[in-house]
């Protein structure tokens, strides 16, 4: 089943389940990939639509210190839920160690011992390799941390 259908049949779940919280972030993730759909005139396949996934649970983090800081709880909870919501349809993502481990490996192959001049090279290297399977401020924090 692509994650497309799965979306589909996750939605029609929701509705007849009455989850009001899973239907909209479902509805939601739904619309997003039919709006670029549109726009682009393609067809998605399941990566694009881990993509796109990928981008509205970040949208979702930013907007999260966001209501901390006003003291929005329930808009803080309802964004939470909406991640772990978005969260069940992308990868398993890495954890800190396993992605150190990637950083420190692409930084061998790469002959980078440290200093802060080669951190956008080492960045540019390991992005590619965690893509969809990691947070890209997660990646930064840990290749700061070893340089």
């Amino acid at each position: 089943m692509s994650l497309k259908d799965r979306l589909s049949s996750d939605f029609k779940d929701a509705m007849k389940a009455k989850d009001e919280i899973r239907k909209n972030t479902v509805n939601l993730a739904r619309a997003a990939i039919k709006q670029h759909e549109v726009d682009n005139r393609v067809e998605l396949d399941d990566q694009a639509i881990i993509d796109i996934l990928t981008k509205q649970v970040k949208m979702r983090k930013d907007a999260l210190s966001d209501f901390e800081k006003a003291g929005r709880t329930d808009l803080l909870d309802a964004y939470n839920a909406e991640i772990a919501i978005l969260m069940e349809y992308l990868p398993k993502q890495l954890t800190d160690e396993e992605i150190t481990e990637i950083v420190k490996a692409t930084a061998a192959e790469l002959g980078i011992e440290g200093g802060k001049q080669n951190m956008g090279k080492l960045i540019g290297a390991v992005m590619p390799k965690v893509k969809g399977v990691a947070d890209g401020g997660v990646v930064r924090k840990i290749i700061e941390g070893m340089l």
